[in-house]
This record gives structure tokens, C-alpha cells and sequence, in this order.
């Protein structure tokens, strides 16, 4: 048997180019054999189309056709979230030029931890980190890291906060905070978290105050930029005022909302944002980045030095004082791919208007889809979104059949919704990240959602 081709060298361009060309149009075949935004038939359904196209994971001979199969039925049986009516998560269409420039990442595989496994790519990632880290804290010495999400960034951010306070540091979160910073605080070994009320959604700034008047010792509050559920922003000056007299560290997880940043007219809705010590953001949401796209970024590039690291074989001493970059202090990860490659084609190719425009399409289809929930009879809207994010549900329906409607429209893969516990009810989540999406299509998904409700409710009929 021949050497199989690999994807970088002097012949790599010319080895990949009929295997892309396989793979698009395995992509379209098995997009078009899916038809709709999820496959139809539900998990068992699923499962057995993707039993038979793989058949033996390791048979004793290889298959030169597998990389068509199963491209075609990973397409066929995905979600795809450039469907119109795929949109239940912070789950974005990723834009054509960050998936090519991800191709371009994987064949050539530099491995962001020593300069001399990825001499360019240590270089972009310093100058992209740093002007990203700019966006947030324009003060300063700010400094931001590559992650692969809010949930990694999160937890950088306890590990900094413990550290800059000597080895202990307890969390005061919002009731609404995302479930990795609860979680993050346990795999530190950190004190149980302080969980403040968030009624109505966003944390209590006066009973955030009363909190940190009752705690003593080192204190880390984690505010939220866009909560998972509703899309909300905590009132980031009023915390930040707080967190400031009581001296407590500050960290947003602005994860959904820190993409705001890139538009004019949204962006002071993160007034208060370079306040804090830390900041997640993930441009896998509102940045149409390819999975993984996160940063931490930090007020003080000194906090990082937490991080540093020595391995003779990565980052002897005598090599950085030879002028060597240390890759190492970057991230918790050893190995990790140079997903910076991707984030800085895109902000070359679409500069800040371009992503500010794709923010305001977004945002704009969440409230249009909100003003046709709310002159619908037959659905209720919890409020005027302010991201992108619109909570729904049939009118007068009991929370089974508010989970049954999205489960209907899940299993005959027509539409996808998430849903959402507010206010203690459960609520349809429509999460708008598809700036291609069009009023048709924003009513369509409504009209969807109240013919599946027909159908489950004896003598309902639409309007």
C-alpha cells in the first residue's frame, strides 16, 4: 500500500484539492438529502442512518470511498445552523471565509505551544489577542488569551482571581450565572459560591451589595453580558460600582453579548464592560466563528504570569533569554490548534463595520420575530429581546405541552427551538445568529411552532 497524501508539504495543496472537492459536494447531497434544518425521525432514527454508513469502524481493509459516506451522512444528519429555522442555541453559522481559513489551520497543524511548532501563527495570535484585548479594556495593559469557549474562559478566570489573592478566593454569582463558573469554582477547590438573586433574570445590584457587606475575605463577583436563557445583560456600571467599594474582583462573562462590542449602535449596552478584571468572549456566537473561538481577556497582562510554566523541551530558559516567544503561559492547554487563524481573517476581511452590520441584522430579526409573537393570538412573548434571543409560548399552555411543541418540531426536523425556565414557566427560546435570515423565514418559524401546538391540543386550531 502507498504512502496516503498528507494535507501540507509541497504536494499538499495538490492532494487536497479533489478531496474538497468530495467533500462539498458530499456536503450538498447530504444537505439536500436532510431537507429541512434537523433530520427527521429523532435520536434512533439518527443513529441508525449513521450506523450504516459507518459500518466497521476499523475494518481490515480501508474503504476509498469513506471520506464521501460519511461526509454525506454527518451533513445529512446534522443540524445545520444556517437553516433559517435552526435556532434554538448560540449556535452560529460560521462564515465561509473562517471555515476556509480553519482548512488552512488543519493542513498546516501548527501546534500553539513552542514558537518553534508555529513560528507565524505565535506572532498573530500576540497581535490579534492584544487588539481584541483593547476592544474590551481600552486602558491599560490588557491582555487576552485564546480559548476554546466561555466555559475554558471562565475557568481561567477563578484560577487568575484565586491567584492574584494569594491562593483563596470565593465566587459571588448571580442565580442566573452560567453553570460553568459554579462548576469552575469546584474543580479549584474554591469555597461554595455566594448565589445572589437575579429576579426577573439579571443579578440584584442591591443585593449584591448586601452581600458583599456580609462576606469577608478575598471576594471574585461574576457578572453576566448575555445569559444563555434570555439573552439579558446584568447592570454591569451598578456591579461594578459595588464591587469596586467593597474592593471585590470583578469578572463579565459577556460569552453572548461581548460580539455587541463590534457595533456602534449596541455597544453601550456593554457600558461598564472595561471595568472588569476579566471578560469572557466567544466569537463562536456573535462572531460566526467555526467551534472553538473564545478568548479571556484581562485588565492587567500581569495577572497571567499565574500561568507560566517551564518544560525544558518547550520553553528551556536559555531559549527565551535567546529571544525565543514562550507559547507556554497561554493557555492550561499544552497542544492546542492555532484557531487564532480564523478569527484574524475575519476581522481583516469584514473590519468593524462589516461585524457591526452582521450584529444589527441579528438583532434586528429578534425583534421583528418578537413583534410577530406579540400581535399572534394564539402565543404569549416574555419581553422585548435584548440581544437576540425571544422567549415565547402558547398562550394558556400547560408546561407539557410547551415541551411536547419543541420536541414535535425536534423529531419531524421542520424547526429548532430551544427552550428556557423563566419566572418559573417554560418557555419556546428562538436564538436568531443568522444574519441571512428574512421575514418569511421569521414566519414560517412561528407559523410552525403553532401548528405543531394544533396538533397536540384536541380542537386547536392556528390562526
Amino acid at each position: 500500500m502507498s504512502t496516503p497524501p498528507l494535507a501540507s508539504g509541497h504536494d499538499g495543496p495538490h492532494a487536497l484539492r479533489p478531496l474538497l472537492d468530495t467533500v462539498l459536494e458530499a456536503l450538498d447531497t447530504g444537505a439536500r438529502a436532510r431537507g429541512g434544518p434537523l433530520p427527521a425521525g429523532g435520536p434512533e432514527a439518527v443513529a441508525g442512518r449513521i450506523r450504516e454508513a459507518l459500518g466497521d469502524v476499523l475494518p481490515d481493509r480501508g474503504d476509498p470511498h469513506a471520506l464521501r459516506t460519511l461526509v454525506h451522512a454527518f451533513a445529512a444528519t446534522a443540524a445545520d445552523p444556517a437553516h433559517p429555522l435552526c435556532a434554538a442555541h448560540l449556535h452560529c453559522p460560521p462564515l465561509a471565509v473562517a471555515a476556509a481559513a480553519d482548512l488552512a489551520a488543519s493542513a498546516l497543524n501548527p501546534s500553539m505551544d513552542s514558537w518553534d511548532q508555529a513560528p507565524g501563527a505565535s506572532e498573530l495570535e500576540r497581535l490579534v489577542a492584544t487588539a481584541l484585548a483593547q476592544e474590551v479594556h481600552p486602558a491599560g495593559t490588557p491582555d487576552s488569551l485564546v480559548t476554546t469557549g466561555g466555559t475554558e474562559s471562565n475557568q481561567l478566570a477563578l484560577l487568575l482571581a484565586r491567584e492574584a489573592h494569594g491562593g483563596s478566593v470565593r465566587l459571588v454569582c448571580g442565580a442566573n450565572a452560567h453553570h460553568s463558573l459554579p462548576r469552575a469554582a469546584w474543580l479549584l477547590g474554591l469555597p461554595e459560591p455566594a448565589v445572589v438573586p437575579a429576579p426577573g433574570g439579571t443579578l440584584d445590584p442591591d443585593a449584591l451589595d448586601a452581600t458583599l457587606t456580609r462576606l469577608s475575605g478575598p471576594l471574585l463577583v461574576a457578572a453576566t453580558a448575555g445569559t444563555t436563557d434570555a439573552g439579558l445583560i446584568d447592570p454591569l456600571p451598578e456591579i461594578a460600582a459595588h464591587c469596586a467599594a467593597h474592593g471585590a474582583r470583578l469578572h463579565i462573562d459577556a460569552a453572548y453579548g461581548g460580539g455587541l462590542l463590534f457595533s456602534d449602535r449596541h455597544r453601550a449596552r456593554l457600558t461598564g464592560l472595561d471595568a472588569a478584571d476579566t471578560v469572557t468572549l466567544d466569537l463562536h456566537k456573535l462572531g460566526w466563528q467555526p467551534v472553538a473561538a473564545g478568548l479571556l481577556a484581562v485588565r492587567d497582562a500581569h495577572d497571567l504570569t499565574a500561568l507560566r510554566q517551564r518544560a525544558d523541551y518547550l520553553n528551556a530558559d536559555d531559549d527565551t533569554e535567546a529571544g525565543l516567544p514562550d507559547l507556554l503561559g497561554r493557555s492550561l492547554r499544552t497542544t492546542r490548534r492555532p484557531d487564532v487563524l480564523k478569527l484574524a481573517v475575519t476581522l481583516k476581511t469584514l473590519g468593524r463595520s462589516g461585524l457591526g452590520a452582521l450584529v444589527d441584522q441579528v438583532c434586528a430579526h429578534a425583534r421583528q420575530f418578537a413583534a410577530l409573537v406579540d400581535a399572534h393570538p394564539d402565543f404569549e412573548l416574555h419581553a422585548p429581546p435584548v440581544i437576540s434571543t425571544v422567549l415565547f409560548r402558547p398562550t394558556g399552555a400547560t408546561e407539557t405541552t410547551v415541551a411536547a411543541v419543541r420536541r414535535a418540531l425536534l423529531t419531524d426536523g421542520s424547526a429548532v427551538l430551544g427552550r428556557a425556565r423563566l419566572d418559573g414557566r417554560l418557555w419556546l427560546k428562538a436564538t436568531l445568529l443568522n444574519p441571512a435570515t428574512g421575514p418569511d423565514d421569521l414566519a414560517a418559524l412561528l407559523h410552525l411552532a403553532a401548528t405543531s401546538r394544533a396538533t397536540l391540543v384536541e380542537g386547536h386550531t392556528p390562526r
